[in-house]
């Protein structure tokens, strides 16, 4: 699913885990593209607090945005929300005692929209599992939207949390027709059919279209193919996806003092991508001059955005806005402040995907919403995510 890999994943995904399950979690292949995609979107936005919270939100236009739907289609987004709820993930794993564990549950608990706001919950079993990075990957947003086969992105998110492994391990044909949602077909029951209308165009659209390569092998009983596995290499072609995977946050000196003070993952990157590491740099150091500070979240976080300087007088004077540009981005500034941190970060990458120009990614990755090489495309962005939203009346 979405993702984007936490922390923890580096070493939870090597060889050891790999041995405790294969396919730990079965989610039915005969889920379309749209529904893949909007599951991965909504498993992203509850990610942080997936043990923690009871249920989830998330803004329906932004969501729609973010999964290929047209922003107003709710019909679309209510069906999709409607096989969530219908279709089952199915579980067995040895759990940490070693004990063989075997479960089932819906997608999704619950949806509902109300307001402009999808709601919707996890089973707390299936939550557990999801939030498990042994057992879960998430997948890049800016990856799956790529795809334009549903059994292509089946197949990339399976193969994607063995990416540190190298192989996904042996499935059985019947474990993989599962996987990809036919295994009622009895056309899909000869191996050549399945090979020809399902591996190998999922295939190729995989090693097309993502940031790893994979390749079929097979083992046989006799003439019989009985197990398939994938080897996994990574793309190099298209490393630029990894753009938002975090890894190369992770690897900055600032990211560990972040995360040293309980900052979370999330929450560490975002700022990085936003603000860059020496200004986050400059208010860690910042705020290590400052006696009381009860909350180094809530104090980072207002030493960002209102631009604390190493004087004591504590925060900077705000800048002038002398022109309508200057303007709308104190303007889009604001909106960005006022979203939720999940938003924010969905925010960024569905701005992020939709440039093309690597030094405009560049400039708007060192100056986030203030990107002046960008302003246009900014405004145009949060226009259409909120109508009105440079209206001065």
């Amino acid at each position: 699913m979405d993702d984007i890999p936490k922390d923890q994943l580096t070493g939870s995904l090597r060889r050891g885990a790999v041995k405790k399950h294969v396919a730990a979690i079965h989610v039915s292949g005969k889920l379309t593209l749209l529904q893949r995609k909007l599951s991965n979107v909504l498993l992203l936005n509850a990610y942080d607090t997936l043990t923690q919270a009871s249920s989830f939100q998330m803004d329906a236009r932004t969501l729609c945005m973010l999964v290929g739907y047209n922003s107003n289609d709710f019909d679309t987004l209510k069906a999709s929300l409607r096989g969530l709820a219908e279709t089952v993930a199915e579980w067995d794993m040895l759990d940490e005692a070693g004990q063989q564990e075997w479960g089932v549950s819906s997608l999704l608990s619950y949806a509902k929209l109300k307001g402009g706001v999808c709601e919707y919950a996890y089973s707390p079993a299936l939550a557990e599992k999801l939030a498990d990075p042994k057992v879960f990957a998430l997948i890049n947003l800016n990856i799956q939207r790529r795809f334009t086969s549903g059994h292509a992105l089946a197949l990339y998110e399976n193969c994607y949390r063995f990416h540190r492994t190298g192989s996904t391990g042996w499935w059985p044909l019947e474990t993989f027709r599962r996987l990809m949602g036919v295994e009622d077909s009895l056309y899909y029951e000869v191996y050549k059919h399945l090979n020809a209308k399902i591996i190998k165009p999922a295939v190729a659209e995989v090693n097309r279209s993502s940031n790893i390569v994979v390749t079929p092998e097979v083992r046989k009983r006799g003439r019989a193919v009985t197990d398939i596995r994938f080897l996994i290499e990574a793309n190099p072609q298209l490393a630029i996806l990894d753009i938002d995977d975090g890894e190369g946050l992770r690897r900055a000196p600032v990211y560990d003092r972040l995360r040293g003070l309980g900052i979370s993952d999330r929450l560490a990157r975002q700022w990085l991508m936003q603000h860059g590491e020496a200004a986050v740099t400059d208010k860690l150091d910042y705020m290590a001059g400052q006696s009381g500070v009860r909350s180094p979240e809530r104090y980072l976080a207002a030493a960002l955005r209102d631009n604390y300087t190493a004087s004591p007088d504590a925060a900077a004077a705000p800048v002038p806005a002398t022109s309508e540009r200057a303007l709308r981005l104190g303007r889009v500034r604001d909106l960005a402040a006022a979203r939720s941190p999940t938003q924010r970060d969905a925010d960024r990458r569905l701005f992020l995907a939709g440039l093309d120009d690597p030094v405009a990614r560049a400039d708007f990755e060192r100056h986030g919403w203030m990107s002046a090489l960008n302003a246009q495309a900014i405004f145009d962005f949060w226009e259409e995510l909120i109508p009105g939203a440079f209206d001065t009346r």
